[in-house]
């Protein structure tokens, strides 16, 4: 069975109200509709005004009259104008804008205006005014073609523009609401890192050991300050070598097996080699650290099964630790819950990353892939 919410962890801060995502979507929506209908009006505005100048042309009023001109106008002119316009807004800016294919982009767009240009011809003649398209000399009727496509193209970079603007919009809203969840994380993740119930546990384990094996104890005290090191100062930068993260790992399964005697509670695994690779510090251990605090039952063999493959241009984490069925899931008071987790992701790996989490047979599994 498949879950999207984590028994093993819960969110530390609260989400942000319904009402403030409402409001800013509300907003951009109505900025934009403004921008689109102040685009609109000038252009028809200058289009009337045109219009208004040809129509008062005698020799053209006393030829076709002016309720051929408005239809010629609705038909060859407003109708391409705004087929190329929306072609460009909705169809080329989200295709080629990102690949940086604005020659292809305007070449379509192009095609579009002018095509749509020849339709409304065509249907001014067939269903129309047949009459007065056929008495169009060639050189006119290209040089109206071309005249009205390369404004069409104009309106096309307006188009551009204005999706542009949306899109840098929608970009500044989500750029602010991740840095407000990043730092509510950062808040969280320090006070994972900081988990004053390991640190207790971990010295009065060592202590105890200390009068059966005094280099032994010695050995987990400087473990115990390698990942005191390490939280403090190493998961500062935005990225560390993949190997610090994993002697990170291998450290803090080496402390938290003090506390049982049985050698087969954690299976960690190790596929491919870390040199050379760079990880965002703490990824993984959070999934960890939730596997021991929810791992009931110490006994068992292979409680914690923990595998990390280093690929060639990825990095996999397979986390999978036992529940016992005939107790709930205690809430966890520490450590980040899965929500913060995929936020963190989402910042820290946007597009590069495929997390799953489920509860399947009494056990919890995590796997979570990242594109280095």
């Amino acid at each position: 069975m498949k879950t999207t919410i984590s028994q093993n962890s819960e969110a530390l801060c609260p989400r942000l109200p319904a009402s403030c995502g409402l409001s800013t979507t509300h907003m951009k929506k109505s900025l934009i509709a403004i921008l689109h209908v102040g685009y609109w009006f000038v252009y028809l505005l200058l289009a009337m005004i045109m219009m208004y100048a040809v129509s008062s042309s005698g020799s053209l009023s006393e030829t076709v009259g002016e309720e051929v001109i408005a239809t010629a106008f609705f038909f060859m002119v407003l109708l391409p104008a705004v087929v190329t316009f929306y072609t460009f807004y909705l169809v080329l800016f989200p295709r080629y804008f990102g690949r940086k294919q604005f020659g292809l982009a305007f070449l379509i767009g192009g095609l579009v205006s002018v095509g749509t240009t020849l339709l409304g011809f065509a249907i001014l003649g067939t269903f129309f005014y047949p009459e007065c398209v056929a008495e169009m000399d060639l050189p006119g009727f290209l040089f109206f073609v071309s005249i009205v496509s390369f404004f069409n193209l104009l309106g096309g970079v307006v188009a551009f523009v204005l999706q542009g603007f949306s899109t840098w919009f929608e970009e500044v809203k989500i750029k602010e609401a991740l840095q407000e969840k990043n730092h509510a994380m950062e808040l969280a993740l320090v006070k994972s890192q900081l988990d004053p119930h390991f640190l207790f546990n971990t010295i009065n384990n060592i202590d105890v050991l200390i009068l059966k094996d005094a280099d032994e104890a010695s050995d987990y005290l400087n473990r115990l300050s390698d990942i005191m090191r390490f939280m403090l100062y190493e998961t500062k930068t935005e990225t560390i070598a993949l190997s610090r993260e994993v002697a990170y790992i291998e450290k803090y399964i080496a402390l938290q097996k003090i506390r049982t005697a049985n050698e087969t509670y954690v299976d960690f695994r190790l596929i491919g080699s870390p040199a050379g690779r760079v990880i965002a510090p703490m990824v993984f251990i959070p999934f960890i650290e939730n596997a021991f605090k929810h791992t009931t039952n110490k006994k068992v063999e292979r409680a914690i099964r923990i595998e990390l493959e280093v690929m060639s241009e990825a990095v996999r984490m397979s986390c999978v630790n036992r529940l016992d069925p005939s107790r709930n899931p205690p809430v966890a008071k520490g450590g980040l819950g899965n929500e913060l987790i995929r936020k963190r992701l989402e910042l820290l790996y946007p597009g590069k990353h495929h997390l799953e989490v489920r509860n399947e047979l009494n056990e919890y599994h995590v796997n979570l892939l990242i594109t280095t």
